[in-house]
């Protein structure tokens, strides 16, 4: 198989690496795909028109080469023709498109000159882009209607779009054929969710009179949003606008009945309340619940398109397979569309790397775009080596999943966190058996339900139980150990108290899992914040203080946490003073623990290797008695 460098040289382009992928010229790049989106082509329609290759129009969107001035003038007089240049501004945009091309030869101003006098038909609509295959479901273009109004507003320039037909097709159905009054597009951050409603407002504008996009991303009131919608939809510019919310909403419902309008609102997460997981509108802004409500409840013939990461709990009731009220949630993508967007990135590697690439990833198109950025400059762009790095969350993609992960409520924090620690699909019965603090049924399964709507959780192979997804799990589980480790710096326990560091009942090999991927990075830290190795051990033995004054049922996981970190930073737990404590699910298996100190301390779910290692430990207390209770699998010990 050809490395990358050598495909590059036989294709007759420069070799790629870390410097000069650096030197790549992305304002050219955005200014190309601005205008090509604007026109309203996909890259093989432009590179068709314009008579180069797809990936020749690629590299200049990249940034990494610039047009011949002969293709240039074509894309610049496609553009005027479209009207794609801002008006009155077309001259002034055209210089600076050119210039930013490096373009050898001077700007013929004549033949500019005579392009923007010559007449061309006035458009006021983007041409649909064409489905890359045709569907089923694809309803045929209709014709432009003369008096169309369109506002892009924020909308997103999509430079690709990665094999979602399939969404598009049923985003179609709902929309054109069946006359949805609300469909809601929802996924986890960087799913694709504004990707693909922008491709469907631009597959399905000329089937409505007024389109209009507007971003929520800045949270305005719903006053505000109601004034600028009003001025596109009135016929002619609105000299007041009503003043009360109820006849702002009166009016716009006046003009979704009069007239066909596509309205996109994306973002709608941001009005929602974060740590809550109900789907309520924020503090401030319940006057959105009411627009919800009333576009949905209310007979006219126009459609509100939404994203979200959460489901509004407005349009929860109204929604159904036969209502007028709709939602599609987005997964990861799938191989295909993943094998599409590595090609387009010019990764190198087999087809096993690229499939354990995409996994790790989950199809996510945003995480796959920065890991792969990262692939091109560190890497040379190999998939190989950035996979035995063993590296998954780093830069853009932890902030994306901290976004996600900060938008929990406290009750699906702890969810997720558990789910980290167990790596293994479990039930709802097994997650209940495991929590720190005994949590309501119906509240562990909302818990669970939202994490689910908000494409953290897939399912597992047995029926009814679940896990993560690969890279929320590798992100929850540097997360726990994060947050545990600032937390025993500031002596102030929460986490390790509510989680189990290791699960003392867990097969074999899953506890040696937690002692590798959970308590031994977390000792590795501590090491870091401490200069002496014994101010670690003293800094652990001080907690165990701090748990003994608690009552035993608030000590939850604190005292076996404590035990395993102190076992692995000592090697053995001889000497110990653990009286007074409630030691759960601690696993002292051929652990050496002579000389310790038991009075009056409980243990419970623990593991020994056999019912004899629990009289290595030497209880004292005001009597000198010792009793234990239990086996391997599940013992506990009551000391006295």
């Amino acid at each position: 198989m050809l490395s990358m460098h050598e495909r590059r040289k036989a294709e007759g382009r420069p070799p790629m690496n870390s410097s000069s992928y650096s030197e790549h010229d992305y304002a050219f790049g955005q200014m190309i795909l601005t205008l090509r989106t604007h026109i309203g082509l996909t890259q093989a329609g432009l590179a068709e028109l314009l008579g180069v290759s797809r990936r020749a129009e690629a590299e200049w969107e990249a940034g990494s080469s610039y047009p011949k001035a002969e293709h240039l003038k074509q894309l610049i007089a496609l553009g005027v023709q479209q009207q794609a240049f801002p008006t009155g501004r077309e001259a002034e945009e055209i210089h600076t498109l050119w210039h930013a091309a490096h373009q050898k030869l001077l700007f013929d101003e004549s033949w500019l000159a005579a392009l923007l006098d010559r007449p061309h038909p006035a458009l006021t609509r983007l041409p649909p882009v064409p489905l890359e295959e045709p569907q089923p479901c694809e309803v045929p273009a209709a014709q432009p209607t003369p008096g169309q109004r369109v506002d892009w507003g924020e909308a997103l320039a999509v430079s690709s779009f990665y094999d979602r037909q399939r969404d598009v097709a049923s985003l179609t159905q709902w929309v054109v054929q069946e006359r949805c009054r609300v469909v809601s597009v929802l996924g986890m951050g960087g799913i694709g969710k504004s990707a693909l409603a922008t491709r469907v407002m631009h597959q399905l504008a000329p089937h409505f009179e007024v389109v209009l996009w507007r971003s929520l991303r800045d949270a305005p009131a719903c006053e505000v949003l109601l004034e600028d919608c009003l001025q596109v939809l009135a016929p002619q510019p609105l000299r007041e606008v009503p003043a009360s919310l109820e006849r702002r909403l009166g009016l716009l419902l006046e003009y979704l009945r009069e007239e066909r309008v596509l309205l996109v609102l994306d973002n709608l997460e941001v009005l929602l309340e974060e740590g809550e997981g109900t789907g309520r509108m924020r503090a401030g802004y319940e006057d959105y619940a009411r627009l919800l409500r009333q576009v949905a409840q209310t007979k006219h013939q126009s459609c509100l398109l939404l994203t979200s990461r959460e489901k509004p709990r407005d349009l929860v009731a109204l929604e159904g397979s036969r209502t007028p009220v709709r939602s599609l949630r987005l997964d990861g993508l799938d191989a295909r569309g993943s094998e599409q967007l590595l090609l387009e990135k010019d990764l190198a590697g087999d087809a096993l790397d690229r499939a354990r690439l995409i996994e790790r990833y989950g199809g996510n198109p945003l995480a796959l775009k920065i890991v792969a950025q990262t692939i091109v400059e560190l890497f040379n762009g190999e998939i190989a080596p950035f996979l035995e790095e063993g590296e998954v969350i780093f830069g853009g993609v932890r902030e994306l999943l901290a976004e996600q992960f900060d938008r929990l409520s406290a009750t699906e924090q702890t969810v997720l966190l558990w789910l980290a620690i167990l790596r293994e699909p479990v039930s709802i019965d097994e997650l209940l058996s495991v929590l720190g603090a005994p949590l309501p049924r119906m509240q562990v399964l909302e818990a669970v339900e939202a994490l689910r709507r908000r494409s953290l959780l897939e399912r597992g192979k047995l029926r009814g139980s679940f896990t993560l997804k690969s890279v929320v799990l590798e992100y929850a589980t540097t997360r726990f150990i994060a947050e545990v480790v600032s937390e025993i710096e500031r002596g102030r326990l929460s986490r390790l108290i509510e989680h189990g560091l290791e699960q003392a009942e867990a097969r074999e090999d899953v506890r040696q899992t937690h002692q590798r991927l959970i308590v031994a990075p977390i000792l590795a830290r501590l090491r870091n914040l401490y200069s002496q190795r014994s101010e670690v051990e003293e800094h652990l033995l001080g907690l165990l203080d701090q748990l003994r004054e608690l009552a035993d049922y608030a000590q939850g996981y604190g005292p076996a946490n404590v035990l395993a970190l102190l076992r692995e930073q000592r090697g053995h737990l001889r000497g110990l003073d653990l009286s007074q404590l409630a030691i759960r699910g601690a696993s002292l298996q051929g652990g050496e623990m002579q000389d310790t100190m038991l009075s009056g301390a409980t243990l419970l779910e623990t593991v020994w290797t056999s019912a004899f290692d629990a009289t290595r430990a030497v209880a004292i207390s005001s009597n000198g008695t010792y009793w234990a209770a239990g086996d391997r699998r599940g013992g506990s010990a009551c000391l006295a």
